[in-house]
């Protein structure tokens, strides 16, 4: 994955090099947006907003995997591969951001990889940096246009982050039916939301 490129130490530099490198000019500029919203969510809840922004330019680093070969890979570096991700490997980008991170720019801070690794789904019992990084990436989506949950998002975020996690959880979960998988983690997520906001 290094071959032709050689690090600065500056992962503003060093994320988007790597990302073009591998011919994933969108997705570069995708982790840049992220990783600025991350920020910018952060230092409104009072999180650590370097930490968010570190995971905000490598949440997406393993997508110069090939989706052909995402499973074979994750197998390979000793990654559970549950059966919904063997279906949409998709989904596995998460899980491999984390190896990808570790082992290749050398970040080791767990709170960062575990935003990194649940950047798509979420999961139960997330950490409140997990969150910022998991509302971020919807908020800077990678498609064209504003997201079609963006301002309710947008709003739920002056309430806390659990009530704008929830926002996209649910638009999810009222979609379940036309989802290709639904990510056991994401629906555990949303369960423990969901039942949060009750009490």
């Amino acid at each position: 994955m290094m071959a032709g490129l050689k690090f600065t130490g500056n992962l503003k530099q060093d994320a988007p090099a790597f990302l073009a490198h591998h011919g994933k000019p969108h997705t570069a500029e995708h982790v840049r947006d992220v990783a600025a919203e991350a920020r910018h969510i952060a230092l409104k809840t009072g999180d650590n907003a370097d930490s968010a922004e570190t995971a905000g330019w490598l949440h997406d680093i393993s997508n110069v995997i090939p989706l052909s070969e995402r499973i074979e890979t994750a197998q390979a570096w000793g990654v559970e591969v549950l059966p919904e991700e063997a279906t949409f490997p998709m989904i596995i980008h998460q899980k491999l951001s984390v190896v990808v991170a570790r082992e290749i720019f050398g970040i080791s801070d767990e709170a960062v990889l575990s935003a990194v690794g649940c950047h798509t789904t979420l999961k139960v019992d997330a950490s409140p940096l997990d969150k910022v990084v998991f509302i971020a990436d919807k908020l800077a989506w990678d498609q064209p246009g504003v997201p079609p949950y963006f301002d309710e998002m947008k709003a739920a975020l002056d309430v806390s982050l659990d009530a704008a996690a929830l926002v996209y959880l649910q638009f999810l979960w009222d979609r379940r039916d036309s989802l290709r998988v639904v990510h056991p983690w994401m629906a555990a997520a949303y369960s423990q939301l969901s039942e949060n906001r009750l009490l």
